[in-house]
C-alpha cells in the first residue's frame, strides 16, 4: 500500500456510499426548508480532527468531474473521488438523540472514531 492514506486500492464495486432511510428523510426536509431542489449533501473527508481524519459535510449545487453522487429516493449525495477511498462501502445517517441531533457516518474502513462522531483513523 502507498504511504498515501487516500491512496487504497478499492474495486469500482466497492466504491459504494449508502444512505438511511433516516438521512434521506431529514435531507429532503433540510433541502425543502433552503428551498432549492438542486442542492446536494457534499461529504468530504480531510486530515485533522481527534482521530486523523475528520468528516465535512456541506450543502452543494454543483458537481466536479472527480465527484461521485449517490442517489436514494430523490436525495443526491456526493464527494469527491480521493474522499470515496476513506468512504467506500459506508452509509451516511442521522441520528436524533438527547445529545442532539446531527448526521453520522457508519464507516467499515474507520479502525476507530471519537466520541464527536466526525473524526475517525484508519
Amino acid at each position: 500500500m502507498s504511504s498515501d492514506p487516500f491512496a487504497f486500492d478499492i474495486s469500482v464495486g466497492e466504491r459504494v456510499l449508502g444512505i438511511s432511510d433516516a438521512a434521506v428523510k431529514r435531507l429532503a426536509w433540510m433541502i425543502e426548508q433552503e428551498g432549492e431542489r438542486e442542492l446536494m449533501l457534499r461529504i468530504t473527508v480531510s486530515g485533522g480532527g481527534c482521530s486523523g481524519y475528520q468528516y465535512g459535510f456541506s450543502f452543494d449545487d454543483k458537481v466536479t468531474p472527480d465527484d461521485l453522487t449517490f442517489e436514494k429516493d430523490g436525495v443526491t449525495v456526493v464527494t469527491d473521488d480521493a474522499s470515496m477511498n476513506l468512504l467506500a462501502g459506508s452509509e451516511v445517517d442521522y441520528k436524533d438523540e438527547l445529545v442532539g441531533s446531527f448526521f453520522t457516518i457508519n464507516n467499515p474502513n474507520a479502525s476507530s472514531s471519537c466520541g464527536c462522531g466526525t473524526s475517525f483513523a484508519v
